[in-house]
């Protein structure tokens, strides 16, 4: 049962970590920002845990074309664990092209994805927590239909 229960939802990169919260009750996820892929990825990520009253995380397993696991999914599931050590379950959800969409979503302009790809600004990195929240979004959904 997902009632009042905030969760947060990361979508793990090689560079950035997109992150999104649900509201109190469970029913929307809402993007909230990225984090710097690093060493202090663990502490910042476990600080907006803490700060939002976070239950539970729901991370994106991402896959390929052929559902298997693509080459950042080992770095997503290390990351996993460690939040896993400090007591923060983590809950994975399929995710198929959500940063693709997220950039569609924030950016239509072709040109304007790939700048961001070379140089992100302060409003083009809004993908990435975009991608985090449509991550979020489907587990919240799909739970809620399983009720």
């Amino acid at each position: 049962m997902v009632d009042c229960m905030k969760y947060l939802g990361i979508d793990y990169g090689a560079k950035r970590i997109g992150v999104a919260v649900s509201d109190e009750s469970a029913v929307l996820a809402f993007p909230l920002g990225t984090v710097a892929a690093g060493e202090k990825a663990l502490g910042e990520v476990l600080d907006i845990v803490k700060e939002n009253g976070v239950k539970f995380v729901v991370m994106g397993e991402s896959m390929n074309f052929k559902q298997e696991k693509n080459p950042i999914m080992k770095a997503a599931e290390a990351f996993a664990e460690k939040l896993q050590d400090h007591q923060v379950p983590v809950i994975f959800e399929p995710e198929f092209l959500t940063s693709a969409l997220a950039l569609r979503q924030t950016q239509g302009d072709p040109q304007r994805r790939e700048r961001a790809r070379k140089e992100p600004t302060e409003s083009e990195l809004n993908h990435d927590a975009s991608a985090a929240a449509l991550i979020l979004q489907s587990y919240l959904d799909r739970m809620r239909k399983a009720q």
